[in-house]
């Protein structure tokens, strides 16, 4: 399981995730509405590498979520060799002139042709993987948040997490603890309250529930993302949420499917793609070659 966060200022986009990846008898684990995980968990892993940037020298980034595997191949890998198609310039991608919206159909595009090479049936309706892509189109003074998701194997519409000029922040995987920080109540609040409450014609559906309840509990979000806030305050915060969720996960009941290394990367008008917090399975000072590639 995963913590992936997205956040959006004027300045730039701040992408922020986990290092956690979880190995399970019978498919990937199941939030639970309580907060716990479904049994199966035979081992966490905590060096996944879950962001990245899509093409070298270009201001885009992405993160991933959910399933970290295609068949056999992971999902580090897959994302790595689409880079490699991308700064090649190939899937029909022009690195002088794209949207953030191209590369995230591309991205779709390219992750469900993996998962139908993918046999086995059951195998491939299973995987279920988000995508948190930040950047900036094309001659665009402001950064973009998108996401694309990939359901049972089938990738779904690519869709914008909020428009440009407007700041945010968004986030996928297991959530509870940053839904309750920045929303202010825990997203399994409509399902308790549908077991609980009964209409003239029954019980209460939890899609009612948010519908109906959901506007009347938006005073309790907290404000903390403006337009002005400098970059390296959105870096701040997207670090706290990141950590937050390994705490929270790590304190909680079951395995600790959130956690490992907290690992961040910005993307600005200037600078482009930088990382800020990272981790290497190697030690640069002994790959003296490492020092010269950028934004590997």
């Amino acid at each position: 399981m995963s913590i992936a966060v997205i956040i959006g200022v004027h300045d730039g986009v701040v992408l922020a995730a986990d290092s956690a990846s979880t190995l399970t008898l019978g498919g990937a684990p199941q939030p639970m509405p309580d907060g716990e995980q479904a049994i199966g968990i035979l081992n966490v892993y905590d060096n996944a590498n879950k962001i990245f940037n899509l093409c070298k020298g270009k201001s885009l980034g992405c993160i991933t979520f959910g399933s970290g595997s295609v068949g056999n191949a992971s999902i580090s890998t897959l994302l790595k060799d689409l880079r490699a198609k991308l700064t090649a310039q190939e899937l029909g991608f022009d690195p002088d002139s794209y949207t953030i919206r191209q590369v995230a159909e591309i991205l779709g595009s390219f992750v469900a042709d993996e998962c139908k090479k993918v046999t086995d049936d059951a195998l491939r309706h299973s995987i279920n993987i988000g995508f948190l892509l930040g950047g900036y189109s094309s001659g665009e003074a402001l950064g973009e948040s998108w996401s694309v998701e990939i359901r049972g194997g089938v990738a779904a519409a690519p869709a914008e997490l909020r428009k440009k000029h407007e700041p945010g922040i968004s986030w996928g995987g297991m959530g509870e603890v940053l839904s309750r920080i920045v929303l202010g109540y825990s997203p399994a609040l409509f399902q308790v309250l549908s077991k609980t409450g009964r209409g003239p014609q029954g019980p209460v559906s939890p899609e009612h529930l948010t519908k109906t309840l959901g506007p009347a509990l938006a005073p309790l979000q907290a404000q903390i993302v403006f337009a002005p806030m400098p970059i390296q305050d959105a870096i701040d915060l997207a670090e706290f949420l990141v950590y937050s969720a390994v705490m929270y996960s790590r304190f909680t009941p079951g395995a600790q499917t959130v956690g490992g290394m907290v690992e961040i990367a910005a993307i600005t008008k200037h600078e482009g793609f930088k990382w800020i917090a990272r981790k290497h399975y190697y030690d640069k000072k002994i790959n003296r070659e490492a020092i010269h590639v950028i934004h590997d």
